[in-house]
């Protein structure tokens, strides 16, 4: 039956998706691959991405393997999910991992399992996001926390970190952002995209500030124990007595598999203040909703954690070290290239560009697409994790890999200063 008076169908794509994807990091990536000059025979060299898999220095440790094989042929993994949270022994396999870096003990039934920390990211936002609510996110920042909030039509506002004070959160600005809707504050640590590692001292003001503010931390630790610096790793846990805080992370980056797709949320909540908001029994609820990380990684979780080397983690702490130093220091003896603070974490440092100094060079959108064409390098605009004209570069690479990419990134800047 036709429907009298129009001659349009009666649906249409969600228009909120364009926007939100728009700010997606892969949004930015693929549209620079397409400048690739195909004449050029030289390798391509990708420092703008996430994935250290793509160089064969950093593969997963051999136990890691294993427990993915033996979860496999057990058959005992093949089914659904029979709990919300995720399989019992791999929930208190993380919950035991989480521990030994608190002054407290976690229990399984404080974590929930998710398909990797970008699941955990929306199952957050999704709870979170009621008429008239905000949450506060750092700028720069890890761009699926924007994009998220937007879908789910949660106001986002962005405080600035202070790359002169290493990348520190401006907790001053934080409760200029604040009102009485304000319902959480993100922090990144290790810093993504900053390569920054929080001191003890700036993570307790910062739960002090949240306490003040009467607010959550979401605390995104998915680069935990990839430190490399002076300061130690201390998760945010450790100062959840003083605010409540909400635990992201994942094995991806610290196991090097961003592909098992196997991470967290835990709630660090020793006052009981998220339970009785009924905060958790809303995360529950979401994983009704939503699909479950693999069984067969929750059946091999355990043994992954259990059976892994300390060397393997020293070693890849080792290779980062080297190539962080490398990075920093190449950086440094290109002149219109500025590094504010040495990275001593995670697997990325930002670069300021000194456009007056480039000739030809209008932005770092500009800088990206004209460093590709002619030197078959990627790095990452800065737009795309909040801040302009600055360029993210990934040192988590080969690197021999890395040190050519830095030399043709030499070569380039210097083709293109002002004469």
């Amino acid at each position: 039956m036709e429907v009298k008076g129009s001659s349009k169908w009666c649906f249409q794509g969600n228009e909120d998706l364009v926007e939100a994807s728009s700010r997606s990091i892969r949004n930015t990536i693929v549209p620079l691959m397409e400048n690739l000059n195909k004449e050029d025979k030289r390798p391509v060299i990708r420092l703008g991405h996430g994935d250290p898999t793509a160089f064969p220095c950093f593969r997963t440790t051999v136990e890691a393997e294993d427990a993915v094989v033996d979860a496999i042929r057990s058959a005992n993994y093949n089914g659904y999910c029979v709990s919300l949270q995720g399989i019992l022994p791999a929930r208190r396999a993380v919950a035991e991992y989480l521990s030994r870096d608190l002054p407290y003990e976690l229990s399984p039934d404080h974590v929930i399992l998710t398909s990797g920390c970008s699941q955990a990211i929306e199952h957050i936002i999704t709870v979170l996001a009621r008429p008239n609510a905000n949450i506060l996110l750092p700028r720069p920042g890890f761009p699926d926390y924007d994009a998220l909030a937007l879908l789910y039509h949660l106001e986002f506002r962005l405080f600035d970190l202070l790359p002169e004070k290493g990348w520190e959160v401006d907790l001053e600005a934080v409760e200029a952002l604040a009102d009485h809707n304000t319902v959480a504050m993100v922090i990144i640590n290790p810093g993504n995209p900053c390569g920054n590692v929080y001191t003890p001292q700036h993570l307790m003001k910062v739960a002090k500030t949240a306490k003040k503010l009467r607010i959550m931390v979401i605390a995104d630790e998915v680069y935990a124990h990839l430190h490399f610096g002076e300061n130690p790793f201390i998760p945010m846990g450790t100062f959840a007595t003083v605010a409540p805080v909400i635990t992201l992370g994942s094995i991806s980056k610290r196991w090097l598999v961003p592909g098992w797709r196997l991470g967290w949320l835990v709630t660090n909540d020793p006052n009981g203040i998220l339970a009785k908001s009924g905060v958790f029994e809303s995360l529950r609820l979401c994983k009704i909703l939503t699909s479950d990380s693999a069984t067969i990684l929750q059946g091999a979780i355990p043994h992954i954690i259990e059976k892994t080397k300390e060397e393997f983690f020293s070693k890849i702490l080792n290779i980062l070290r080297v190539t962080a130093d490398t990075c920093y220091d190449k950086i440094k003896e290109i002149p219109c290239l500025i590094c504010p603070y040495k990275p001593e974490g995670s697997m990325f440092m930002l670069v300021k560009l000194n456009l007056a100094l480039l000739e030809g060079i209008h932005d770092d959108m500009d800088f990206c697409v004209k460093l590709i064409r002619e030197e078959s390098v990627v790095v990452l605009p800065g737009v795309a994790v909040g801040i302009r004209n600055w360029v993210r570069i990934t040192f988590a690479a080969e690197p021999l890999a890395l040190e050519e990419g830095l030399e043709r990134i030499r070569v380039f800047c210097q083709r293109h200063s002002k004469k």
